[in-house]
């Protein structure tokens, strides 16, 4: 059961975290958008429907919409495999799959860039059929799969763990198919956990700055995401148009955290 705060150092406590709060991420993200405002609408309007604006949104959703449905199909495989089997080398893949909350984003993406440049053996190999890795969006797209692997699965496998398997087994016993197994009894159990990893895979996706920075090589209307798009402007002295990215980029956060915040309490209420 909650109870209100009573005492002085509890009071000061609450003042303590709501100060840290307003002064490290209110006021930053307030002053974001104070900065579009002092521009006027016309300037918002312009830079929000230039052409390497509008290229570096629909970059940012495209390879959100291709890196998103992969760590779907491979976080419910994972989270299948570590709670439905026990085979020899579990723990191993376990760590593997965490591999990427310890890499530094840009590790990663000079990982990438060493396996899959020209002067490499698959780099070559790609170049000789045309196929460009490097400094393009397949590029962008395999660091941000490496970067976001990890959110659907380990939401799903503590999921799964609870439920068990025993609707499952008595399902298989009647004579259902897997997919329909599936279908029927897993997905139903697991939708909101996954459309939360799901929420918390594309914030990452359209957030991410340091892999994509090191294998996109910041090309101008090819290469650039909104986040990188935010760097550029600001190096290139366009201060308003930085501001209207970095605005953009605010405003799907704080979308993203309501709809996380409605997922979290869709579980509670699945829970209680």
């Amino acid at each position: 059961m909650r109870k209100k705060p009573q005492s002085l150092s509890q009071w000061l406590q609450i003042f303590i975290g709501a100060a840290l709060v307003t002064l490290l991420l209110i006021v930053p993200l307030a002053l974001i958008f104070a900065q579009v405002i002092a521009g006027g609408w016309h300037l918002f309007v312009e830079n929000l429907t230039a052409d390497y604006m509008l290229h570096a949104i629909g970059l940012t959703l495209f390879v959100a919409l291709l890196t998103v449905p992969m760590n779907v199909v491979f976080g419910i495989l994972l989270a299948w495999c570590m709670t439905h089997y026990q085979f020899r080398g579990k723990k191993l893949l376990s760590l593997f799959v965490d591999i990427p909350y310890a890499v530094s984003p840009v590790v990663a993406g000079l990982c990438y860039l060493v396996v899959y440049s020209t002067e490499t053996v698959i780099g070559r190999w790609f170049s000789s059929h045309n196929i460009q890795i490097m400094f393009a969006w397949p590029g962008i797209v395999l660091v941000t799969i490496f970067v976001t692997v990890p959110y659907v699965a380990r939401i799903l496998i503590p999921v799964m763990q609870t439920l068990g398997s025993d609707e499952e087994e008595a399902a298989l016993s009647l004579g259902a198919s897997g997919w329909r197994i599936f279908r029927q009894v897993t997905f139903p159990n697991i939708r909101w956990g996954l459309v939360y990893g799901v929420v918390l895979t594309n914030a990452r996706a359209i957030g991410e700055f340091g892999a994509v920075s090191v294998v996109s090589g910041t090309i101008m209307n090819q290469t650039l995401t909104l986040s990188l798009l935010v760097q550029q402007l600001n190096n290139d002295y366009k201060t308003a148009a930085a501001f209207t990215a970095a605005a953009l980029l605010a405003c799907l956060a704080i979308l993203t955290v309501m709809l996380k915040n409605v997922v979290e309490w869709r579980l509670q209420q699945k829970g209680a």
